[in-house]
């Protein structure tokens, strides 16, 4: 019995439930979870289903059925197998901690991924990747070589069929090319206290300002910089006890998991871009990694 997920978006309208969930059951499809929004300020519609096949029918099959209901209600449509593990190229500069992290979650299971390298400006982390059997990429960035650099980090998404780039702390700005290229398939981390505590060491500039909340924000990477669609958001409490490297171990802490749940939803087909904004629908239930790892 193959379990699958069919992510669905188009204009709102009468009948779309009915046309999808009536093809899948005439196909000997069962449905395990379904979730849907209609958003009333843009007229778009978003659902993701997962389904089991229990007939033996094969997902060509169920696809090139579904080709009908797709042209009728003009979808965006995609199906994806429940066990294939999507392919993520991460990249770090010289803060380790959401590497480490995302090292660890994929070590045990709880983010089922496949790592296909770790591309880095620096080298700090060279021994921890390889120690890993993950390839390491070393790719100087100045400003006299970044598009050739841009190229060679291109070079190893399309050798290694990429499907997610993770800037897990890559602390260089993507040029609008690759944005474009790679639109809806990089993820960025960042501590929340943009635009109020832009440039160099933001958890000083908050603990000047004696701020009472520490945030991290995951986002899409589009090529207006950190103002991409956002996925996932958390914040923790400070008091005035606090010294401005609680800030920073605070602020690392929650960045780590803000991106790692971001992954999380991504990897399991669970976002969709709607304009500026996103749609993230909840995990599944059953799902390995509950909705707040951490």
């Amino acid at each position: 019995m193959n379990t699958y997920i069919l992510n669905v978006s188009c204009v709102s309208t009468r009948g779309i439930v009915a046309a999808i969930t009536g093809l899948l059951a005439e196909k000997g499809c069962n449905i395990v979870d379904s979730s849907q929004f209609d958003d009333l300020n843009t007229g778009m519609f978003f659902m993701r289903l997962t389904f089991t096949s229990e007939q033996g029918v094969g997902i060509q099959e169920i696809t090139e059925a579904f080709e009908p209901v797709q042209k009728k209600f003009g979808m965006i449509s995609d199906f994806h197998s429940g066990d294939t593990k999507m392919k993520v190229l991460l990249m770090v500069s010289r803060f380790g901690h959401c590497l480490n992290d995302l090292l660890y979650r994929w070590k045990i299971g709880a983010l089922p991924i496949e790592i296909v390298g770790v591309v880095s400006n620096h080298v700090d982390y060279q021994k921890v990747v390889v120690n890993h059997d993950i390839p390491f990429h070393h790719i100087p960035v100045t400003k006299a070589n970044k598009p050739q650099a841009e190229a060679r980090i291109m070079d190893v998404v399309e050798q290694t069929g990429t499907e997610l780039i993770v800037l897990a702390r890559y602390m260089q700005i993507l040029s609008d090319q690759m944005c474009q290229k790679m639109s809806g398939k990089i993820i960025n981390i960042h501590h929340s206290f943009l635009p109020s505590f832009k440039g160099a060491n933001p958890y000083k500039q908050a603990f000047e300002r004696g701020v009472k909340l520490i945030g991290a924000t995951a986002h899409y990477v589009t090529a207006d910089l950190d103002e991409g669609p956002i996925i996932e958001q958390d914040v923790a409490r400070i008091t005035h006890a606090q010294s401005a490297e609680d800030y920073i171990s605070i602020g690392r802490d929650v960045e780590s998991q803000v991106l790692a749940r971001a992954i999380h939803a991504h990897i399991h087909h669970r976002t969709f871009i709607n304009g500026n904004r996103t749609v993230v629908f909840p995990a599944s239930p059953g799902s390995f990694v509950s909705e707040r790892m951490g």
